[in-house]
């Protein structure tokens, strides 16, 4: 039977164990970091103190009484908890007295986990293009499933104002109050825990390239500024006036991206005809080493995108958009004597007369009460715009497929050649055997629009007497390829998150 003096010292010898793993537990919680515990302590200590180090088996003889197992707390390095379940995300917790900047040694920790291939990134942009004729912003939600590849696109929403930012070229005020009523539709699309990460950016076409630099920079100025307000990212040359030649490469860009060209390896591509309202633009990949050759310099462009080096074809024209072309061809295009002065031209019906604005600057035009008009002689009047100005591409003789889209697409859907809703694909021949029944039966159209056969007619010249398309040329005509909206804005976006570098 034990004595009372053996029975006190094995008491107090087991009380100081217990304190001793006590304060072993609590230096270990208070000093591991937060992100280093992957699962609640439990309230049980026995379990968070570290194992013995090479225990040795105890014999318990019959007879004895049996106390519980006191740990080995004197061990010269710190020991590792037994590693977690695999559904805890196996990290070793460390157990020792950390010091007051605590750094988890490398040696008793794995590295930790990489992301997953498999993971996916959710992010948006938004475009505002500042075009002529409106302002229209794009919000882009994109998908990005492997760092190296194509991102997704899962949608767009996309609205226009008009008229565009150049017609406040004498009240920059009210041009920022069109981005605010814009910005406002993009706080409703994005998240609002995205903002502070969606980059905003607006770049602005003909209608400011064609106006004074003064004028042009006080928009740029006020655009800013109401960007500045705005709770998005805002970038570095966040707002611009964008050169003509990114202009089409940026369309090409997004048309052969949303036709799937661009996920190809055969390097087939789409050409894109683009035709705004102040300029017009085309862009291919050329398949012929002639077309390259025989081209003025500044026509061929290069940049890379994903992996793969593009050299293009394409320019810009400046004042041969629609609206453009519509004063060049009454030669109302930087004259002066508005005040006074009437243009008229023979592709507008007779008794046609009206005040028109473009740019901020309002002209009286009519038709020639007194005159001929028609077809052939409209034919004339828009030729003077184009011939000597456009040059023909060697390869788009040949059978180059072409996307049109902007002007081309909503003259087409007037003019009755194709369905608003579903776009289709045409000859050239097709416009100009519609531009002669609209010419000659003027009166008729009139109601849909008294300019519809000067643009179909100037559609025409550009396709034939421009760019030297022939007859039985195929025109892809959209609005929209897979529920996007044919324009620069995809590609430029993609061009702000990839730099394309296009030069």
């Amino acid at each position: 039977m034990a004595t009372p003096s053996l029975l006190l010292s094995l008491y107090v010898w087991f009380l100081a164990g217990s304190l001793l793993a006590e304060a072993t537990y609590y230096r270990h919680h208070r000093y591991v970091p937060h992100f280093y515990r992957y699962r609640e302590h439990s309230a049980n200590t026995e379990n968070l103190l570290p194992e013995v180090s090479n225990p040795v088996p105890e014999v318990v003889q019959p007879g004895e009484p049996t106390y519980p197992q006191i740990p080995e707390v004197f061990h010269p390095a710190p020991e590792v908890i037994p590693p977690i379940p695999e559904a805890f995300h196996p990290v070793p917790e460390v157990v020792h007295p950390a010091p007051e900047s605590y750094h988890p040694p490398a040696v008793h920790q794995p590295a930790p986990e990489a992301p997953s291939p498999n993971m996916s990134r959710v992010f948006y942009g938004i475009m505002f293009d500042a075009g002529s004729t409106g302002t229209r912003i794009h919000i882009y939600k994109f998908i990005q499933k492997d760092p190296v590849e194509l991102p997704v696109l899962d949608n767009e929403m996309y609205h226009a104002v008009k008229p565009g930012l150049s017609a406040y070229k004498d009240n920059p005020e009210e041009g920022g109050n069109t981005i605010r009523q814009l910005l406002r539709i993009a706080k409703k699309t994005v998240p609002e825990d995205e903002w502070r990460r969606t980059p905003v950016v607006l770049k602005a076409t003909a209608g400011l390239r064609l106006l004074p630099e003064d004028k042009a920079s006080a928009l740029l100025k006020e655009v800013r500024d109401v960007f500045d307000e705005s709770p998005f990212f805002v970038p570095n040359n966040s707002v611009s006036i964008m050169n003509g030649a990114n202009e089409g490469v940026l369309a090409w860009v997004t048309v052969n991206f949303l036709t799937g060209h661009l996920y190809s390896n055969t390097r087939r591509t789409v050409g894109i005809l683009d035709l705004g309202g102040g300029s017009t633009q085309i862009t291919f990949l050329p398949k012929s080493r002639k077309t390259v050759q025989s081209a003025p310099p500044t026509y061929i462009a290069r940049f890379n995108m994903f992996n793969h080096t593009y050299q293009l074809y394409t320019h810009s024209y400046l004042g041969n958009g629609l609206y453009a072309a519509r004063l060049a061809t009454l030669g109302a295009l930087g004259a002066d004597g508005l005040d006074w002065k009437i243009f008229t031209s023979s592709c507008l019906p007779k008794k046609f007369r009206e005040d028109v604005t473009f740019g901020g600057t309002t002209y009286k035009v009519s038709g020639i009460p007194d005159g001929y008009a028609g077809y052939k002689l409209c034919y004339y009047e828009v030729m003077k715009v184009i011939k000597g100005i456009v040059h023909q591409p060697y390869e788009v003789k040949g059978s180059s497929i072409f996307y049109a889209f902007s002007y081309y697409f909503d003259r087409a859907v007037e003019s009755g050649l194709i369905d608003s809703s579903r776009g289709g694909a045409v000859e050239v021949r097709d416009f100009k055997k519609r531009a002669k029944e609209v010419c000659n039966k003027m009166t008729k159209y009139r109601a849909i629009s008294p300019f519809l056969c000067m643009d179909m007619t100037y559609i025409t010249c550009l396709l034939k007497e421009g760019f030297g398309f022939k007859d039985n040329t195929v025109l892809q005509l959209a609005k929209k390829v897979n529920n996007v909206e044919t324009s620069w804005a995809l590609g430029a976006t993609f061009d702000y998150f990839r730099n394309l570098n296009i030069h």
